[in-house]
């Protein structure tokens, strides 16, 4: 009986504790980790949402660029750090739900070691072809590559990253066998595309559609499991009889997993406040976005836990890692 009242006590202690955390929080500035360079969408997305929470937190939200190895650093900076709510995650579907497919020993558990205050946007991804090449269709690409294995070459920003990742394994769920070329970013890339010595490229939609919208490459499949509104005429992965492929890389925020839930409702109750504002939804949806201010967490965590278990299936299956 002792020990269970001295359990009940300390348990009234630190709800009271947390309650009086809640009420002072935040009295200094936050940070904002940014596990990947200025000028990406990581840091677009970060940026956004930091510009505009802080009126609304009445302290500064500090956007921080934490780079090295992909997202790694960063986003291991962001799970070690003090769970008060002062520090924050951008997260997105590379650190949270592709790195445990591509690492056999990561050294966070995206699940387990954050949790989630919102997401803000999704984006799909969009399969180009090259201006010039022959075939016109997702279905026709994988027929000529069935039968030249490895003649067909596509383009990514780098080894692992979404761009490798859609392409592997629409190429995996097809049967077939392509020629991966990694460069160092997607300009680079573009520029071979364009230039008609690469095949394929699978970019994010919102970095692609000014070139399909320009005609300059062809559109041939979304990654997405319903087609883009603003390319309707293109089919998605599924439609096209290759495999079922919902592969989307979405944005949101983190914090590590033992932060109060006080601190976490604050935090979660202004996030989604600036999800929701009119300007904010106006820029994401000109770059091909897909605003998530209205779904309900619970949807969004079983939208992470989904893409974790389902990507780190797709990736070993499909023999791609991030060493």
């Amino acid at each position: 009986m002792r020990r269970f009242a001295c359990k009940a006590l300390f348990a009234i202690a630190m709800l009271s504790a947390w309650a009086a955390q809640a009420q002072t929080f935040p009295d200094h500035p936050l940070k904002l980790i940014v596990p990947q360079p200025p000028g990406g969408g990581f840091d677009t997305a970060a940026r956004i949402v930091a510009d505009r929470l802080q009126p609304l937190l009445g302290q500064g939200v500090v956007v921080e660029n934490r780079t090295g190895a992909g997202t790694l650093v960063g986003t291991e900076a962001a799970a070690r750090a003090p769970a008060d709510g002062y520090t924050m995650l951008l997260g997105g579907l590379a650190n949270i739900a592709l790195n445990p497919g591509l690492y056999d020993k990561l050294s966070y558990d995206p699940l387990k070691d954050f949790k989630l205050v919102s997401l803000v946007v999704s984006n799909p991804y969009m399969l180009i072809g090259r201006p010039d090449l022959p075939q016109k269709s997702l279905k026709e690409v994988i027929d000529y590559a069935r039968a030249n294995p490895q003649k067909v070459t596509y383009a990514s920003g780098g080894r692992g990253t979404g761009q490798h990742i859609a392409m592997a394994v629409t190429a995996q769920l097809a049967g077939v066998k392509l020629t991966h070329v990694p460069y160092r970013g997607a300009q680079a890339a573009y520029q071979d595309i364009l230039g008609g010595r690469v095949d394929l490229f699978f970019d994010n939609w919102g970095t692609a559609r000014p070139l399909v919208e320009d005609k300059r490459v062809i559109a041939l499949a979304a990654s997405s499991a319903k087609r883009i509104p603003a390319a309707p005429d293109v089919p998605t992965v599924a439609e096209a009889g290759i495999g079922d492929l919902d592969m989307e890389t979405w944005f949101g925020i983190f914090v590590p997993s033992a932060t109060p839930q006080p601190v976490l409702e604050r935090l979660r109750t202004e996030v989604r406040k600036v999800a929701a504002m009119p300007d904010v939804i106006t820029l994401f949806e000109k770059t091909g976005g897909r605003p998530l201010y209205a779904m309900p967490i619970a949807d969004m965590e079983a939208l992470i836990a989904r893409d974790v278990a389902n990507f780190t299936r797709l990736i070993r299956a499909a023999g791609i890692t991030g060493e």
